[in-house]
């Protein structure tokens, strides 16, 4: 067994020494020749060795394109080394195409355009291995402009007859090209792209331009393709697909690390060297059957670190429940999270350990305790922007919490030896005053407790039954919470994707409270009624439509929780004001009567009175025969009327279709009562207004829109009971 793990090893190794030698290149790219203390040309050769060798993985490519890329202080001859050897080891992802095309042209920082021609070249051989083709696609534009520039024209006409399809053939650029022929003589590159046009469009391209020699577009470099797609072989069958599917999880990854690039760079591989005739190894283990029989023979192996990076060893501890264990890894993680807390790592370092601990933790499911006391110490000093991302999935894996006041207290009630007091206070509390007031971060912060509202969901329904002591209390608690972020981001950012983002979250809570599970333990916390409206009057059909689906699920919640024996579990006040959010919206959308505070529940809006008879003086003034009460309904709201006027165009058509004379009179719109009356009298489309309603709602059900039919089924009486809802 000594054998594989001796090679991944040294693999591990040099993988290391190549990522120091482009760093030794690109710090003397920095410096002239005469300044620097030795020749950077064998070091130049060291790398491009490797590379011809090995393919190089994501990071070191994309250290050497921004080499190439940008200006740079090296000589002309180590750049086209570089370029010759730079075989990428995996697919090309489309951040590196795109750097490549940022990097043609004309200007101070552009690289030479002998340099140019060269990429363009490199990236024409490397094109069968772009991971999304697409991207080029999308740069066309970008491409064409530049076939004026003579000296990479040649290699730019090859690559844009690679990605040319039907959609980029149009009119002014084949005149653009058959100018640019007529200027430099029918120059054979530009021939063979209008060849290609012409296959497209065989009827439009007649011009002598044709008649001329075409360049062929033969691949540069056979050879260099053939020696990449041998790389990009033995990589995949050396990782096995590490990254993506490695080995179903029950086997010893061996090249994980690899595939981690730097961020594995402390972590040991997995390596027994203690084992006995009777025991097992991690590394003998090939399936789950083979590790179901021998788990109780398994020895660990020599560095318990490796769990953060290997699925095996982390299914392993997880069945092991050896403390002994347990503690080596916390212990480690410990040392390393201490270098961060000490300044030892600088950004790039911690962001790969923020990376690999989220990584851990997806896995395992769950926030180990010493993360959470370096987290603690680590936001007395977070700039909040570093590792963002990482971090808040580290926390979404939180436990399950009692949420007391304005204050947690942590309860592990899966594990009780482990405790800690006031999550809130010590972590989410100065989580939240490090990050950024942007919306895009405090949509992040809402991101993570819905996260939380969702972990905690698939807990507690992974239990048989749910403890009586259990903190279900934590889900209103931090809704009451995150309904004021929610509040105030949407004050703050009012657009569609502020909206989206915080009608996800009212989404996992609705999913909570309806989980037949959690359902009779859950209480129902609502929304601010500022929030409510604010999406309501908001510019996305989409989001109107979601947040039905929400009050329409908080509706049924609240109805079944009034139906138990209890009823007391809400005051009626607090129900009544929910209420009250239905009874707007149903004013708004069916009863033409906006804004309307008179009725039971009803809270106008929270349209203040002087505002409400100022807006309806305005309406009235303009002469129109309009009203502000019925301006939200179908007929009139901006983001229904469309959706509603269609519905009755598509009637029209369909009584003309089967008949010519079925109707003499459209309906020129909006569609009113009295005007559907009005229409019937002149020979038109005969439909009554509650029809017409009706045929709406259907209408936006059938367009992915059942949010607004929701709603309104589970509130109008008159649509309760009517089966032409249906």
């Amino acid at each position: 067994m000594a054998s594989p793990t001796n090679d991944t090893s040294m693999n591990i190794d040099v993988d290391l020494d190549v990522d120091l030698l482009i760093g030794d290149v690109v710090e003397a790219s920095k410096l002239p020749a005469k300044r620097r203390a030795t020749s950077i040309k064998p070091t130049v050769e060291k790398v491009a060795s490797y590379a011809f060798e090995n393919g190089l993985l994501p990071d070191s490519l994309s250290e050497l394109i921004d080499l190439l890329t940008r200006p740079n202080l090296l000589d002309q001859a180590s750049l086209n080394t570089i370029l010759k050897n730079l075989y990428p080891a995996t697919r090309l992802s489309s951040d590196v195409v795109l750097r490549v095309v940022g990097c043609l042209g004309h200007g101070e920082l552009k690289p030479s355009l002998v340099l140019q021609s060269n990429i363009l070249k490199w990236l024409i051989m490397a094109y069968h291995v772009i991971e999304k083709p697409a991207i080029l696609s999308q740069a066309y534009a970008v491409l064409f402009n530049l076939l004026d520039t003579a000296a990479i024209r040649p290699q730019l006409c090859h690559l844009l007859a690679l990605i040319t399809r039907r959609k980029h053939v149009r009119p002014f650029r084949i005149q653009a090209v058959l100018n640019l022929s007529r200027q430099t003589g029918n120059d054979p590159a530009l021939t063979g792209l209008l060849r290609v046009f012409k296959d497209y469009y065989p009827e439009i391209i007649v011009s002598d331009a044709l008649r001329g020699r075409a360049s062929a577009f033969k691949h540069p470099d056979v050879e260099w393709r053939e020696r990449l797609n041998q790389i990009q072989h033995d990589h995949s069958q050396r990782t096995a697909e590490a990254a993506s599917q490695p080995q179903n999880g029950f086997s010893v990854n061996h090249q994980a690390l690899r595939a981690r690039g730097n961020k594995s760079s402390n972590l040991p591989p997995v390596y027994t060297s203690e084992a006995t005739e009777t025991s097992v190894t991690l590394e003998e283990i090939d399936s789950a059957d083979r590790l179901a029989q021998t788990v109780e023979k398994i020895e660990l192996p020599n560095q318990l670190a490796a769990v953060l990076a290997d699925p095996l060893l982390q299914k392993f501890v997880a069945l092991k429940k050896d403390d002994a264990a347990s503690k080596r890894v916390v212990h480690w993680i410990d040392a390393v999270l201490e270098d961060v807390l000490n300044g030892h790592a600088d950004d790039k370092s911690f962001a790969e350990t923020m990376e690999m601990l989220e990584e851990y933790v997806a896995r395992v499911k769950e926030t180990p305790l010493v993360v959470l006391q370096f987290l603690t110490k680590l936001f007395t000093t977070w700039n909040g922007v570093d590792a963002r991302d990482s971090i808040l999935g580290i926390l979404q894996y939180a436990p399950l919490v009692v949420f007391d006041g304005k204050r947690f207290n942590l309860v592990f009630f899966i594990n009780f030896a482990d405790c800690v007091t006031e999550l809130y206070n010590v972590i989410l509390k100065p989580l939240e005053k490090c990050l950024p007031p942007t919306a895009e971060s405090q949509l992040a912060l809402l991101k993570l407790y819905q996260n939380l509202l969702r972990r905690w969901t698939f807990v507690l329904n992974s239990l048989d039954q749910v403890p009586k002591d259990a903190p279900v209390n934590a889900f209103f608690a931090v809704m009451e919470h995150a309904s004021i972020i929610a509040l105030n981001v949407v004050q703050a950012s009012p657009s569609a994707a502020v909206h989206g983002g915080v009608l996800d979250l009212y989404e996992q809570a609705a999913a909570s409270i309806s989980d037949p599970t959690l359902q009779p333990l859950l209480r129902i916390a609502n929304p601010p009624a500022q929030l409510i409206y604010l999406l309501f009057f908001g510019h996305s059909l989409a989001n109107v439509s979601r947040l039905c689906t929400v009050l329409a699920i908080y509706k049924k919640g609240f109805e079944m929780a009034m139906s138990r024996r209890q009823p007391t579990t809400y005051a009626p006040s607090y129900v009544n004001h929910f209420n009250g959010y239905l009874m707007d919206i149903c004013n708004c959308l069916w009863r033409g009567k906006a804004f309307n505070d008179g009725d039971k529940n009803a809270l106008g809006c929270l349209s203040a009175g002087p505002v409400t008879q100022r807006l309806r003086r305005y309406v009235e003034d303009l002469g129109m025969d309009l009203a502000l009460p019925t301006l939200f309904g179908f007929s009139y709201s901006p983001l229904l009327s469309l959706q509603a006027i269609e519905c009755i165009r598509e009637l029209e058509d369909r009584e003309l279709a089967a008949n010519e004379d079925a109707i003499s009179t459209r309906h020129a719109g909006p569609v009113t009562s009295n005007s559907l009356a009005r229409l019937a009298d002149a020979r038109g489309l005969r439909i009554t207004w509650s029809e017409y309603r009706i045929i709406v709602l259907r209408a936006l059900e059938s367009k992915g829109l059942g949010g607004i039919p929701s709603l309104m089924k589970n509130t109008m009486k008159v649509l309760m009971s009517s089966k032409s809802t249906t």
